[in-house]
């Protein structure tokens, strides 16, 4: 114990003693530490969990009941809940009350999301309906201008809606049952109204249909038991019970994944490793600047061991410190950010991504997450400096006392295979779980087998840089000095190698899935309608208020004339899907065939023939004209007919009638596997109603402009009219490339730079010589540049390796599991059926990838170069 309390005095001096270096360290490790625990406590504090909830779901109300018509059996803090399948109408209010104490009060709360239409497109707003001057909504919202509703006709908005230039005094249109609200007041961002949302009197801006009443719950001072809820469910209604989510009843089952906890475990040693890596060089700084004094202390009778405590007592003392600052600055940072946020009342301020913390719940600290983050971050400087405190032990004390290079010169010797072996079983045995990974279907598990990998690649580290010691023969003198350089020193140069290779393999392998993911979405997007079409669906619209919605499109889009698809129904006016023959497929298939109906069979004219055939087919519209079906797969039409299913949801009756069909091409089978003319549809007995408009994009492609101005106008006329223009597959990666580039070239560059530091340092005798035999400047900076090249260039090229296998894997098992299945289709059964590719589509963003191996290396050796010193102060030898 006296040789670790002396231990820890001395490595306190030495800190002390170069305040720099260790503020380095602290830096190095206590980022990472604050990082991830600032991410935990902003977390805890914005998520909620059941009974921070409460004051925002249910105010000072003991339930919030809602009527759905078929509760099997519900989850305590009313999070899910499971059907017992037998159906039936929702039940009224009276059937609530009657379930309940007398005395009882429930009050009205009624909620919808809608597409609400804006300048820029539209919008997803929460259309409520609750009477918040009622002292049951007390905590549900708080006001922060104006007043709240009083009379229909009158809105209060969230302050989403306010940042979006809504205020007191404005009119909104198209608000359900109101032609036009006025706003009197604006919330304050809460948990129950962070996001696009308008508050008026119940009965004012819905028409509620009977699976959406809600209602809050006066108990008359008595809690809603849970033999209560289960009663309720018994009756058709879902109930959130404050007293059932504050004191669950017991035995209910926790849900932990495997896979969950797998991926945490991954998350920590990967930062873990990352900051023993980069920190790693720093202590090798630290170690190369203190030898003399470490030889001194071994002069006086220090033994090895005690000049290694020496070092891991620094390494101890700098991780503490580091993260208890991390932990302290984390949580601090997130207290006082939330603070500062609800104290200036940013919500006034176009902030949004400030302003959502003034939604947050309590503060709350993680302090099972958190503190082991701080003790990972403490064990990370013990681990980092394990290697300088066995350099120091080894070390020649007479030669680093009389000025010269240490004894031990690492590259002297050939790096031994039994060293090898460990690093190489590692590799092999990643590589085996990667492949045994890809049948899981899962990204975690192949993670953990790219972990492992990584180790035995950290593990031969060290023969690689020997080996591109041994081969720098060939090389021009500035390359082949660094490189040998960075052989003999082996311990410092992987440490930062290794650092560069897990920053670029985990950049790649990332940069490589995403990618390929989007690359399979983008040939597997299957658009309802051809790209460029514009959908108007009325599907909701009642039958007297559709001519309305036509004489809306044609006002905004005059002289365009839309191409009707038609829905059939049954002649007792019951709604029926139409399906070609295949009752294995029924619901999967159904899901899956994509089409202006949504998965029925678009039935309309020749027209709509033309546009999903994309081109006129004189023989196809010929046949369509005289009532013949147009199939775009051979093996549907057998002996010149189509047989359909004609399937009764409600009722789920079936039956089938055979209509005559021609076979011809279409221009993307996905849009439809056929189309079905009006006439025979009506000769099987059913009628038809349009409630669907198609705009052909060549005769009319709309802007997001011109799509917003149509929706405002449809809106006019029934809020569940709706606009959708199919743009086809739009998403763009190149953010999320550029982010993780520049992750990388922080991790990259900072490793590199920290070590061709401390090599430039070492080689200030052999450059000295260099200058004494007459070497130019420019040589001697190209020395150094060539240690930085060394470094982050071999560390690049080894992390791209794996990072493609690993990347490789993760997309073979997207191909291959549930995340693909939408990817390719086939006919079967003469549904479209989602199958996994027989092939993975692999994707490599080429650019960014050769930015980390190639720029990166590049960027490092010119800026090493430029800021090298030129000029020495040439000394005399000792020896």
């Amino acid at each position: 114990m006296s040789a670790l309390r002396a231990a820890l005095r001395l490595a306190w001096r030495g800190i002390r003693r170069e305040k720099g270096r260790s503020a380095l360290i602290v830096v190095l490790i206590g980022l990472p530490v604050l990082a991830v625990t600032a991410f935990f406590t902003l977390y805890a504090t914005y998520e909620l969990d059941a009974r921070e909830a409460l004051p925002g779901r249910l105010g000072s109300a003991d339930a919030l009941i809602w009527a759905v018509g078929d509760v099997a059996v519900q989850s305590p803090d009313g999070s899910g809940w499971s059907s017992s399948g037998r159906g039936g109408p929702p039940p009224d209010e009276d059937a609530a009350r009657a379930l309940l104490r007398p005395g009882s009060r429930l009050l009205p709360y009624h909620r919808r999301t809608v597409a609400y239409p804006v300048e820029q497109g539209r919008i997803f707003l929460d259309v409520v309906e609750l009477d918040l001057r009622d002292p049951l909504t007390r905590g549900m919202a708080r006001l922060r201008q104006g007043r709240l509703p009083a009379a229909p006709g009158e809105v209060v908005v969230s302050a989403a809606m306010a940042s979006e230039g809504v205020g007191v005094g404005d009119a909104l249109p198209y608000l359900g049952e109101q032609e036009r609200a006025r706003v009197v007041g604006v919330l304050a961002r809460s948990p129950e109204f962070h996001s696009y949302a308008v508050v008026g009197l119940p009965g004012s801006l819905l028409k509620v249909e009977p699976g959406e009443r809600h209602w809050l719950v006066d108990h008359g001072g008595h809690p809603v038991t849970w033999e209560n809820v289960q009663r309720l469910n018994r009756a058709g209604f879902h109930v959130v019970s404050r007293a059932v989510v504050e004191n669950p009843p017991p035995g209910q089952p926790v849900d932990v994944r495997p896979e969950s906890v797998v991926q945490g475990v991954l998350v920590t040693t990967m930062i873990v490793l990352e900051v023993v890596l980069v920190a790693g060089p720093a202590f090798a700084v630290g170690l190369r600047r203190r030898r003399r004094w470490l030889a001194q202390i071994a002069a006086q009778g220090g033994s090895p061991r005690q000049l290694r405590l020496v070092v891991l007592a620094d390494g101890l003392l700098l991780g503490v410190g580091a993260a208890l600052l991390g932990l302290a600055g984390g949580v601090g940072v997130v207290a006082a950010g939330i603070a500062l946020v609800r104290a200036l009342d940013v919500e006034r301020y176009d902030l949004p991504i400030v302003a959502q913390l003034s939604g947050a719940g309590p503060f709350d600290v993680p302090w099972t997450f958190v503190v082991p983050v701080a003790v990972l971050g403490a064990a990370s400087g013990v681990i980092a400096a394990v290697l300088p405190a066995r350099q120091a032990a080894r070390q020649d004390v007479a030669a680093v006392l009389a000025g010269r290079e240490t004894a031990f010169a690492e590259g002297a010797a050939p790096y031994r295979s039994r060293r090898v072996t460990p690093g190489a079983l590692l590799v092999a045995a990643g590589v085996v779980a990667t492949v045994l990974a890809i049948r899981r279907d899962s990204l975690v598990w192949i993670a953990a087998a790219a972990l492992l990998t990584q180790f035995g690649l950290i593990a031969l580290t060290p023969w690689l840089v020997a080996a591109a010691g041994r081969l720098a023969g060939r090389l021009p003198l500035p390359l082949r000095l660094s490189v040998r350089d960075a052989a003999r020193h082996r311990t410092r140069t992987a440490c930062a190698v290794a650092a560069v290779m897990t920053a670029a393999t985990a950049m790649s392998a990332t940069a490589i899935t995403l990618t390929s993911k989007d690359a399979m979405l983008r040939d597997g997007y299957t658009a309802a309608v051809p790209v460029g079409t514009t959908l108007i669906d009325g599907e909701r619209v009642p039958e007297q208020s559709w001519p309305e919605v036509v004489a809306a499109v044609g006002r905004v889009l005059p002289g365009v004339r839309p191409v009707e698809v038609h829905r059939a129904r049954e002649a007792e006016g019951r709604r029926v899907r139409l399906a070609v023959t295949g009752a294995e497929c029924e619901i999967r298939c159904g899901e899956h065939a994509p089409g202006p109906g949504s998965g029925d069979l678009p039935i309309g004219d020749e027209r709509l023939l033309r546009l999903v055939q994309g081109r006129s087919d004189p023989a196809a519209a010929a046949a369509f004209a005289a009532g013949k079906a147009v199939a775009f797969d051979r093996g549907l039409v057998r002996d010149g007919t189509l047989t359909l299913d004609v399937l009764d949801g409600r009722s789920r009756k079936r039956r089938s009638v055979a209509v005559p069909a021609v076979v011809a091409t279409a221009a993307d089978p996905r849009h439809a596997v056929a189309v079905l003319p009006e006439a025979a549809v009506r000769a099987a007995g059913l009628t038809l109603e349009v409630r669907r408009l198609l705009v052909d994009p060549a005769e009319r492609r709309l802007d997001t402009v011109a799509e917003a101005r149509l929706e405002q106008e449809l809106k006019t006329v029934h809020d569940a009219a709706f606009v959708h223009v199919e743009r086809g597959h739009r998403r763009d990666m190149r953010p999320v490339l550029q982010v993780l580039t520049a992750a990388a070239a922080v991790v990259i560059l900072g490793a590199t730079f920290a070590v061709t530091g401390l090599a430039a340092a070492d080689l200030r005798p052999d450059l000295a010589t260099m200058a004494a035999v007459g070497a130019a400047p420019r040589l001697r900076r190209l020395v150094v540049a060539g240690q930085a090249l060394v470094i982050s260039g071999l560390g690049a090229a080894v992390g791209l390796a794996a990072g493609l296998l690993a990347g490789a894997a993760a997309v073979w098992s997207l191909a291959a599991g549930p995340q693909g299945a939408q990817v390719r289709y086939r006919v079967e059964d003469g549904f479209l059926t989602a199958v996994p590719p027989h092939t993975p589509l692999l994707e490599v963003p080429w650019p960014y990838l050769a930015a980390v191996v190639a720029g990166l290396p590049l960027l490092a050796a010119l800026v090493a170069g430029a800021f090298t010193r030129t000029r020495f102060t040439l000394t005399r030898r000792l020896t």
